[in-house]
């Protein structure tokens, strides 16, 4: 193990570089995974990642110490907990992290099987929850529009808890070009209309639409759907969060198609 205490490391302005920054994020093609849960991901679906660190605390950590035994011969870099800390992204540091190259999505097929298409999403809170949505309901392409934040930031890849290891994540994609090449049909959410989702038949090929946080679908992606669908909502609010909404869809689409259960721990 290599100790480091002084924050003019090499190896830590490398790291703090790309907690940092996410333009030094896409032109180094690196993205960082913080805590456990992550790592052990990376691991099971990727392999070794290209550097670990941990903090001095964490050298102490049971879960820690078993995901290091499954990353050798990679040794890991032992940060002071202060160093650690400014690297972490979130107010109590989990103890280790690593740097992994972004894994890219494989070229899109020309027959698009059902996805989503996410238009201007901007909080990284909201995309992460929606892949591990997508993740859980069997969905294996997301669509992500040019505007849309980066898929493998550091926040979004904590609140998507692994789940992007399971996807193939497209990203600065043309929305409306995608939804008039769809072979299938192009469902798009909005508050503008009575038809409910639960009216709707969501089996076979589809492509489901949701837009931005504030103004949701653009006008010129909602013209090339072919159904405009609603969440019935008899409480007293204007909408659902994106993620919300877009998890409602989802497993009504896994409860029609009459999916089985996973049975936990089995």
């Amino acid at each position: 193990m290599k100790r480091i205490l002084s924050e003019d490391n090499p190896h830590f302005r490398a790291l703090l570089k790309l907690a940092q920054s996410s333009r030094e994020r896409r032109k180094a093609g690196l993205s960082l995974l913080d805590g456990v849960h992550l790592v052990a991901a990376y691991r099971e679906h990727f392999g070794i990642p290209v550097a670990v660190a941990i903090s001095e605390s964490g050298q102490d950590n049971a879960e820690i110490q078993r995901v290091l035994e499954t990353l050798k011969p990679l040794a890991p870099l032992v940060l002071s907990d202060g160093l650690f800390a400014s690297l972490s992204t979130v107010s109590t540091p989990t103890g280790i992290i690593a740097s992994i190259r972004t894994p890219r999505a494989p070229v899109m097929p020309a027959r698009l099987e059902t996805c989503l298409l996410l238009e201007d999403i901007q909080d990284p809170g909201n995309l992460g929850s929606i892949l591990r949505s997508a993740a859980g309901a069997g969905i294996r392409h997301i669509c992500l529009s040019k505007s849309s934040v980066h898929g493998w930031s550091p926040r979004v890849l904590r609140a998507g808890m692994g789940a992007h290891f399971m996807l193939d994540i497209h990203e600065q994609c043309d929305l409306v070009e995608i939804a008039r090449s769809f072979h299938g049909r192009v469902i798009v959410t909005a508050p503008e209309t009575d038809k409910s989702i639960f009216e709707t038949d969501l089996t076979g090929n589809i492509a489901l639409v949701f837009g931005n946080e504030g103004a949701g679908v653009s006008v010129a992606l909602a013209a090339v759907a072919h159904d405009t669908v609603t969440i019935p909502m008899p409480g007293n609010i204007e909408s659902l969060n994106v993620g919300a909404a877009v998890a409602v869809c989802l497993f009504e689409r896994v409860r029609q198609s009459g999916a089985k259960p996973k049975v936990l721990g089995r």
